[in-house]
């Protein structure tokens, strides 16, 4: 039985994740793992980016990690080596997580080959060749799908999403108990198939919305200017949590007032999407991809034309216009 509180700290070896409701005993490694900064500093980086200002979607991606590790625990207990590649699949995140991909020339697969090669020099017990090549798929996992099929980490992802947004039907942790593990790739009968599918492209939508698009654009407008200028360097960005960021922020003369009112008042900006005119000094944001991966049915992908029609709709081209109203 878990404790009273549930923490991210490993305290007496246990990690018990409340969204899947399961217990995980912790290894040494993966006691030490939580100790180092590399993987603390997630629990300053919210999953949901720039959304996590706007919407209810507002855990972090440290509680993501541990909840992949809870899968992963769940399907192959004893596979240590996804284990550790769980707790440290995210760690090469930016602040605000996917929102300032690509500033700076940043990219969060890079980053995280160089954290886990450096903490491999830091803890003992890793082999960062090996967590790299589970992670990018490499080799043969159960953290590793086929190609289109829906993988722990975002089923770990779309339930958790879910959840935050009450989208889901079925709770997650009763989900999991009729859902089966087909290498990496999650299969599941008709019904639960259906509602895993359900879940992801609602997410999409959401990740097309203005409550996640107008600050996703704000804030890279923000910080790429303080990159532009030198007043934050790319290094430093990388190493960053949210809250280091919002300092320098609302501590530049450059940036101060619009990161002070996307704090207070984000419904100061709109949104208008298409490839129409834009207005004069409007933000422009692209989002080229989409997360819609499905389950397979008996072993059998899942075909669903709602994917085929939100994958027609990229790239989707977004312009963010202020009101002026402060």
């Amino acid at each position: 039985m878990h404790g009273d509180a549930v923490d991210t700290l490993g305290i007496d070896g246990v990690w018990f994740d409340p969204l899947w409701r399961v217990e995980v005993r912790l290894t040494p490694l993966e006691r030490r793992l939580l100790e180092t900064w590399t993987v603390r500093r997630l629990a300053y980086v919210a999953h949901a980016g720039g959304a996590a200002l706007t919407t209810t979607q507002s855990y972090s991606r440290l509680e993501h990690s541990l909840g992949v590790l809870a899968l992963v625990t769940a399907f192959a207990p004893d596979d240590h080596l996804a284990r550790t590649t769980a707790l440290l699949h995210d760690v090469g995140h930016l602040p605000f997580s996917h929102t300032l991909e690509g500033l700076g020339g940043l990219e969060h697969h890079s980053l995280g080959r160089t954290a886990i090669r450096r903490l491999a020099d830091e803890v003992p017990g890793i082999d960062a060749d090996q967590v790299i090549a589970v992670d990018e798929g490499r080799v043969p996992s159960v953290l590793t799908s086929v190609p289109g099929g829906l993988k722990l980490d975002h089923l770990d992802s779309f339930l958790r999403s879910g959840q935050a947004h009450g989208r889901t039907q079925t709770p997650p942790h009763v989900l999991l108990g009729r859902l089966r593990l087909v290498g990496g790739t999650v299969d599941a009968d008709p019904d639960d198939a259906l509602e895993l599918a359900d879940l992801a492209i609602r997410e999409a939508l959401a990740q097309r919305s203005a409550a996640n698009l107008v600050p996703v654009t704000v804030l890279r407008d923000l910080v790429g200017r303080l990159l532009d200028r030198g007043a934050l360097s790319p290094t430093d960005l990388a190493r960053s949590t949210e809250d280091e960021v919002w300092a320098r922020l609302v501590a530049d003369p450059d940036t101060a007032s619009d990161a002070d009112l996307l704090r207070r008042r984000p419904q100061a900006w709109r949104m208008r999407t298409g490839d129409g005119p834009v207005p004069t000094g409007a933000l422009r944001h692209t989002v080229s991809r989409g997360y819609l991966d499905l389950p397979t049915v008996g072993g059998r992908p899942l075909r669903d034309p709602r994917v085929a029609a939100l994958a027609a709709g990229l790239p989707l081209r977004v312009a963010v216009t202020r009101d002026g109203v402060r």
